[in-house]
């Protein structure tokens, strides 16, 4: 069980990586990367967060690479393949794809809303997510 004063220690034991920052996810322009898959990543220190749109009827086709990825859907409804297994995923629901695991995903009649989580940040997008921070973030001083 978690320790909540263990958890929420005030007394820095390490030093800060950078000062923080908030992003306006709406600032964030979408990079249609194929028709009807847009992107909108957020590049922190050590890990990237991505916001993918899909329109209905659109996919992201079965693919790999060197990045753990967590999925995590916030709107609509997701066709999602995870090696050889394809499940629907709804608002709440959460795939983990450990790397170099085989993963696509599409839509239906339905659009969807997923937030992509990438450890270390997926290099495909660090320079789109590069150009998002001038135009979105708040530093926190």
């Amino acid at each position: 069980m978690n320790d909540p004063a263990t958890h929420f220690a005030t007394a820095a034991s390490g030093t800060p990586t950078g000062t923080g920052r908030y992003v306006d996810r709406t600032a964030i322009t979408p990079v249609e990367i194929l028709p009807g898959l847009s992107f909108q990543p957020v590049l922190g220190t050590d890990t990237l967060l991505n916001f993918v749109t899909y329109a209905p009827h659109s996919e992201a086709p079965l693919h790999t690479h060197e990045e753990e990825q967590v999925v995590l859907v916030l709107e609509g409804e997701l066709h999602f393949q995870l090696n050889e297994h394809t499940r629907v995923m709804r608002p709440g629901d959460v795939a983990v794809v450990p790397a170099w695991v085989p993963h696509g995903a599409h839509t239906l009649d339905v659009p969807c809303v997923q937030v992509d989580f990438f450890n270390p940040p997926r290099q495909t997008l660090v320079a789109q997510a590069d150009a998002a921070i001038a135009a979105s973030s708040q530093l926190c001083g």
